[in-house]
């Protein structure tokens, strides 16, 4: 965990629910506080999407912030861990991940993630499902205070904007919660994430990518 950014308001704002025409949403969660408020978005997102398949993944320290007890009965399946089958079988998590959504929303994604996707890592099913896939993915950063001028984040989010099948949705002003103050950036909400997904299908739909 290396991100305690919250919004600058608490809760945001809503307004209408953007257009989303996502059939199988995979959401996957770092270690963040911000992670914190996925039950809120799950609630959201069924609320106003009925209609798509949704699964949850989350990484080990965002259990730190939210348990997977909560998130289950949210969307009526398990929550998995993105480790590693300590008794590999039939079923392979990462191909799984890769091949079962038409959309990944990687919410919050902290700055450790963000490296790690960046370089190439696939040391997890998440990462090395990420790698490969050819989904459309929308990558939502929570950074720590000073975290958006760091060079080497910088370019680790425009190599993964290059990417033909990523979008990075960029964050927002928030409050740091360990210093108290205004130098935090929060995760975007998860609608500014669906627009962009949305808008990211469109285009790489035109190249039969999706």
């Amino acid at each position: 965990m290396d991100d305690n950014a919250e919004t600058s308001d608490g809760m945001p704002a809503l307004g209408p629910p953007p257009p989303f025409t996502g059939r199988r949403l995979l959401l996957f969660g770092t270690g963040s506080l911000a992670a914190a408020l996925l039950p809120f978005w799950i609630n959201w997102f069924r609320n106003f999407y009925p209609e798509p398949e949704l699964r949850i993944v989350i990484s080990r320290s965002a259990e730190r912030f939210v348990s997977r007890g909560a998130l289950a009965p949210l969307i009526g399946r398990d929550v998995p861990l993105d480790t590693w089958p300590e008794h590999p079988g039939a079923d392979v998590p990462h191909v799984q991940y890769a091949e079962w959504p038409d959309t990944i929303a990687v919410y919050p994604a902290t700055m450790h993630f963000i490296a790690r996707f960046a370089v190439g890592f696939t040391d997890t099913p998440m990462l090395a499902a990420l790698q490969c896939t050819t989904a459309a993915i929308a990558v939502a950063p929570t950074l720590p205070p000073g975290g958006e001028c760091n060079p080497v984040t910088q370019r680790h989010l425009r190599d993964l904007g290059e990417r033909p099948n990523i979008e990075i949705v960029p964050h927002v002003p928030g409050r740091s919660v360990s210093s108290r103050n205004g130098g935090g950036n929060a995760a975007p909400p998860l609608p500014a994430v669906l627009e962009r997904l949305e808008k990211l299908r469109s285009r790489i739909g035109e190249d039969g990518k999706v």
